[in-house]
């Protein structure tokens, strides 16, 4: 299926759908990067409305202390392992740190997306070509 710049992408919390069973959705996890460094966690899944795949992970970041709290988008297709309480990407933080900001009024912003693709070097969703991610479980899809 070819998709569209303009699919809109939902936050899974916002959408009524879930993750089934329960103890496959990763929100809450810890993020680690590829040296095993902590990023964050997992606060939301961002998914498209026409295929219903996870897009995005919503990972919330915290500063020395709490202090300096940020968000930022990252493309599941830079997971490269899920465990019970982990989600390892394959960047480390400082690329993770120089992702384009994060405003709450883009999640839906094709533009945006576009930008967060490109700077973790993978084709977007809508790209001819592109393929989901082979290594994700089942667990990253809604019902």
């Amino acid at each position: 299926m070819t998709l569209s710049a303009s699919s809109s992408i939902h936050k899974l919390s916002d959408t009524g759908n879930t993750i089934t069973p329960a103890t496959d959705d990763i929100r809450g996890r810890s993020v680690t990067d590829k040296d095993g460094e902590p990023i964050g966690r997992v606060h939301d899944l961002l998914i498209d409305d026409e295929e219903q795949r996870v897009r995005f992970l919503l990972v919330e970041h915290s500063g020395f202390l709490g202090f300096g709290h940020t968000t930022s988008f990252i493309p599941v297709d830079a997971i490269t392992r899920i465990s019970e309480h982990e989600v390892a990407i394959d960047h480390d933080r400082e690329h993770v740190a120089a992702a384009p900001p994060y405003d709450p009024a883009l999640i839906a912003d094709s533009t945006y997306h576009g930008r967060v693709y490109r700077h973790y070097g993978y084709n977007a969703f809508w790209d001819d070509g592109y393929v989901y991610p082979a290594n994700l479980p089942a667990m990253l899809a809604p019902h």
